[in-house]
């Protein structure tokens, strides 16, 4: 007799993940608000430094493009046109064999300003409409309720999360969708890449930091963190009291981070590192502030602003699953002079002379999948699902119309290789989305040319093309990585 695994389950959701202001478009018809995202301009290359680029955003900025004084391009706003074209896209996903896409619901079309009394029913219909679609296809929705859509409005009036006024509205959102999507939606996350918010408090939270003077953008940000916290518990009780065999999840930007020598303060500052941003998924896993966070709030003057009854909450109603994204590792050092490398929104560290780096600079690591996997699983118990990895890369469509993206199935074959064995070595895996199954306007720099797709989609920088879709020939590879349950990679 043996307990051995050799592969994924037979129910395992292969996928592909978005977010609605990366493919959408229709910023501004059938009564859908502003988003925070539709005010983040398209940064040209030479902009852009190895550590990118702040995505904070300023209340004047903001003003100042509302009055038509600013002339920047914002990209989100068109997307690719899934709003017309979703019929279109789900067909390709299921012809590529999808059990599960993940999408997000851009909250600023269900309640235009965040603070409504009322939905918005064309934005509730249409969310409608692309769900009975996935049904048609047998494809499981997974649907985020906040990827870095905050409604502008709450941003304005409130300065986002950081005021606590969003917890009601966000909560109010929640009940809305559920109540709505009872019967078509059963797998949930709450926020986006959560942690986030500490690196870009307007990214992660609508939050205005220049509207605060004398706090530290730490301060701001883990004030705002805390707010999504109770928020999040309050929106995974809601969800399993109005939807049956629900299961929520909440999602991380996994850092998986190294040090670079054996030097005891390397492997420290890695621990360290490594803390900050589990003390996201510990929080929402376990129910509680890990006491380790206590020092580093004391030594950066961080005082979390709490309610009788917020840890009370947060302890209550944790997550079902623990979701993340993963992209790249990065590694420290605490002495010496290194060669630094691009990091997703952050710094991505110290070059590692082990791996290679993308397009973008950001250092390719599978086994770093395997490692998170592992990590994850020893620390929480909980089922895990890898909800975004993908390859962002320059693309070239030859004379005949095809795209020969062989890196870009070299790299997701590596990775899911790395998923089996982590497999293999006890963690339970729900799924796996890869990000961007269709190309789609870059989070970070509202950018096409910044290419994830199976399916190609005729775009360039400038909002120029047809906006036609195409099939790679990573579209074929990953209908048989879907047909074979990942055995042919």
């Amino acid at each position: 007799m043996t307990n051995a695994i050799n592969g994924f389950k037979p129910d395992f959701l292969w996928g592909g993940a978005t977010a609605a202001n990366q493919v959408e478009g229709a910023y501004n018809i059938d009564g859908k608000g502003l988003s925070t995202a539709d005010m983040v301009k398209y940064i040209p290359k030479e902009e852009r430094g190895i550590h990118n680029f702040s995505m904070d955003v300023t209340a004047d900025y903001i003003e100042g493009v509302l009055a038509g004084k600013v002339n920047d391009r914002y990209p989100k706003r068109d997307g690719i046109d899934f709003y017309h074209r979703y019929k279109e896209d789900i067909a390709l996903f299921a012809e590529m064999g999808f059990k599960v896409f993940r999408l997000s619901i851009n909250w600023a079309r269900i309640f235009p300003n965040g603070d409504d009394a009322e939905p918005n029913e064309a934005g509730l219909q249409f969310y409608d409409n692309v769900f009975d679609e996935l049904k048609k296809y047998d494809i499981e929705p997974l649907v985020t309720l906040s990827h870095y859509e905050t409604p502008l409005e709450l941003s304005r009036k409130y300065n986002g999360w950081y005021n606590r006024k969003l917890i009601g509205f966000f909560t109010k959102y929640a009940e809305t969708v559920f109540s709505r999507y009872k019967d078509k939606v059963k797998y949930w996350l709450t926020f986006n890449e959560i942690n986030v918010i500490t690196h870009s408090p307007y990214t992660g939270g609508g939050v205005l930091i220049d509207k605060i003077p004398g706090k530290t953008k730490d301060q701001i940000a883990y004030q705002a963190a805390h707010h999504q916290f109770v928020a999040s518990s309050l929106a995974t009780k809601l969800a399993h009291e109005i939807i049956p065999d629900v299961q929520v999840g909440c999602m991380l930007a996994r850092m998986e981070t190294y040090p670079h020598t054996n030097n005891p303060d390397d492997i420290l500052e890695a621990q360290h590192q490594n803390d900050l941003n589990l003390f996201f998924t510990d929080v929402h896993a376990k129910g509680e502030y890990p006491s380790y966070m206590n020092r580093y709030f004391a030594e950066n003057n961080i005082t979390i602003e709490k309610e009788v009854g917020d840890d009370e909450i947060i302890k209550q109603y944790t997550v079902d699953f623990i979701s993340f994204s993963y992209y790249m590792s990065v590694t420290v050092a605490t002495q010496g002079a290194h060669d630094e490398v691009a990091g997703n929104m952050i710094k991505g560290g110290v070059k590692n002379e082990y791996l290679e780096s993308s397009d973008w600079g950001w250092q390719i690591d599978p086994k770093g999948l395997r490692v998170a996997l592992r990590d994850f699983h020893n620390r929480y118990n909980k089922p895990l699902f890898i909800v975004e990895n993908g390859l962002g890369a320059f693309d070239t469509v030859e004379e005949d119309g095809s795209i020969h993206d062989d890196y870009r199935i070299a790299y997701l074959s590596k990775h899911i290789e790395q998923m089996k064995e982590a497999v293999k070595d006890g963690v339970d895996l729900m799924g796996f989305t890869a990000w961007g199954p269709i190309d789609l306007v870059s989070m970070s720099t509202s950018e096409m040319s910044k290419r994830y797709g199976f399916i190609y989609v005729d775009q360039d920088d400038d909002g120029n093309g047809t906006l036609n879709r195409s099939k790679k020939d990573s579209f074929d590879w990953y209908k048989k990585v879907i047909e074979t349950n990942g055995e042919e990679l």
